[in-house]
């Protein structure tokens, strides 16, 4: 009799390799160490279901071996890689969190291009941009800003994930993309091809993508001194000795007076930060102070 089947009804689950909690800790340990990833990972059966998989493809038997394996063989990093794809959720779409971009529109953006005025340059980074759609809306929003006429612009996307930033960089998108976006953006910058849309390519030019574990944040500065960093939906998720590293290393990467901008649902209330909290009309955000630059 099939393994798969118990008192007439069928298992999915069966002959799964089941995870124990000194198991689970251990992973869970690794992975944090890694990229600061907390939340999520103390479900046994999430974890069973994401890693699972892994444990069959290697040939392991226990998660345990799985664990040494991440640690100590040679190939352990690139699995690590591998773990954190599929421990990751990758869900976004196009002006995600509309009224905190109208805030950045109207109240942000002008008081950034009036400080870049000698340098004619702005730089804003979308700090875990999952498939480019965050970046991209960034982008379409500084095109339709008439003061940046004769400006150097450049929005940077960056994200744990390999396959989501190669994803991202193709710049073609389903239906589901765009639940949030007003038709006029999808007609004014986007071409359908069979079913899908691909982005228009001075829109693409504006933007670069690159793999970047936010927890490595000596590499910020290879990305260049920002004007505002988007962070939306990220830090939530991390432990909190994580979200002090990142968050300093946000502080860093900004020009003063540069923003922050997390999502609606974070906060930096019990993070040890340098920022200052700015009341918008819409939204509430971080800045840099300011005091003792050149405005």
């Amino acid at each position: 009799m099939n393994s798969s089947w118990s008192n007439g009804r069928y298992d999915p689950f069966a002959g799964t390799v089941r995870i124990q909690p000194d198991e689970a800790r251990l992973l869970r340990e690794v992975v944090e160490s890694y990229c600061g990833l907390r939340v999520g990972l103390d479900a046994p059966f999430f974890l069973e279901r994401r890693v699972g998989p892994r444990l069959e493809a290697l040939g392991m038997t226990s998660y345990r071996d799985y664990y040494h394996f991440l640690k100590y063989d040679p190939a352990g990093e690139a699995e690590l890689v591998e773990l954190v794809e599929r421990l990751t959720t990758h869900e976004t779409y196009f002006f995600r969190e509309l009224y905190q971009l109208e805030a950045f529109r109207d109240d942000v953006l002008p008081e950034l291009v009036e400080r870049a005025r000698r340098r004619k340059r702005i730089l804003l980074w979308s700090a875990g941009c999952s498939t480019g759609e965050e970046v991209y809306t960034l982008a379409m929003i500084l095109k339709e800003e008439p003061s940046l006429a004769d400006f150097r612009v450049r929005v940077i996307g960056s994200d744990i994930s390999r396959k989501v930033v190669a994803r991202a960089r193709q710049a073609y998108f389903g239906p589901s993309s765009f639940r949030a976006m007003d038709e006029t953006y999808r007609k004014r910058y986007f071409q359908e091809v069979k079913g899908r849309f691909r982005l228009r390519d001075d829109v693409r030019s504006m933007c670069s993508f690159g793999q970047l574990n936010l927890m490595d944040t000596e590499r910020f500065r290879v990305l260049g001194t920002c004007d505002a960093i988007f962070c939306r939906n990220v830090l939530m998720y991390l432990s909190p000795t994580a979200r002090n590293r990142i968050v300093d290393g946000f502080y860093d990467a900004l020009h003063p007076g540069g923003y922050l901008f997390l999502g609606h649902s974070e906060s930096l209330l019990h993070v040890h930060t340098r920022f200052e909290i700015v009341q918008l009309e819409k939204d509430l955000v971080y800045r840099k102070p300011i005091e003792g630059s050149e405005r």
